[in-house]
């Protein structure tokens, strides 16, 4: 990671204090390179801690959420938006009472929204990036949504929503809002839970709701709706190995270049 990288998450993470943020324990600096020693989650990755415990239902995935966006409004009270919502980024640490509980790491692409329009340059693997960044429009507080309702889609079915065999045909996916509900992947998931997907995955920023009124979402309540009650079997966690197989052989570092023209042409209408 490059220096000016390091040092713009050091000066972020020295001012968050919360619980479902991985918390700067210390800095470790040697000539040729900056470590940012972070709090343990001694769990893993969360993609990793489901497949492990397996019994994933609903209720468990409405609490992870919970968890996350709970981190996402305390960092947008503060105009900072992560802009690398995705599994990887969520770990598990087991509290006192022996709960898991979800944190939200890595910022290195974090930043605090000013005045000024920012646009954040798109990174290797588009799956989970906003139709504004793939764009190459400006973010905002909203593109952290959009990324969490994929995350939302992957946690319930094990797939990816708009996942394509190349990257300029995933972007064109999320411009087009191009994802379904396949009855194979969804058997058993609630229309709660689907709706609640729906609400995030919106291609404009503006409709999408705060993480504050994501949390007063029915579907998300410690006390499950009587839909959801009646869907709470378990979920089908063997599509999640895949996924999780295929993430660890990519890499979310390369840039990538010319998606934003080569939407744009694909997205004209034809005469």
């Amino acid at each position: 990671m490059r220096r000016d990288r390091v040092t713009q998450e050091l000066n972020l993470l020295q001012r968050l204090q919360h619980p479902h943020i991985v918390g700067l324990i210390d800095t470790y600096e040697t000539p040729s390179s900056y470590a940012l020693i972070l709090e343990m989650a001694d769990q893993g990755r969360l993609l990793d801690y489901i497949v492990s415990w397996g019994n994933l239902t609903e209720e468990k995935v409405a609490c992870y959420l919970r968890d996350v966006l709970e981190a996402l409004q305390y960092l947008h009270n503060s105009r900072i938006v992560h802009l690398d919502i995705k599994p990887e980024n969520l770990l598990v640490s087991h509290s006192a009472s022996g709960q898991p509980t979800v944190k939200l790491t890595d910022f290195g692409d974090a930043v605090q929204l000013n005045s000024a329009l920012y646009v954040h340059p798109l990174l290797g693997s588009p799956e989970f990036a906003s139709p504004e960044l793939v764009l190459g429009d400006p973010v905002s507080l909203t593109s952290d949504l959009w990324s969490l309702g994929v995350v939302t889609y992957v946690l319930l079915s094990g797939a990816s929503p708009f996942l394509d065999e190349s990257a300029e045909e995933t972007c064109l996916n999320i411009c087009r809002l191009d994802f379904s509900f396949p009855r194979d992947y969804f058997q058993g998931v609630s229309q709660g839970a689907r709706d609640f997907i729906c609400l995030l995955l919106r291609t404009d920023p503006g409709r999408r709701p705060p993480a504050a009124l994501c949390l007063q979402e029915p579907w998300l309540q410690d006390e499950p709706s009587d839909e959801r009650a009646r869907t709470e079997g378990c979920l089908d966690t063997s599509r999640l190995i895949s996924f999780i197989d295929r993430r660890k052989n990519q890499t979310d570092a390369r840039a990538i270049g010319g998606v934003g023209s080569f939407i744009q042409s694909r997205l004209q209408p034809r005469v």
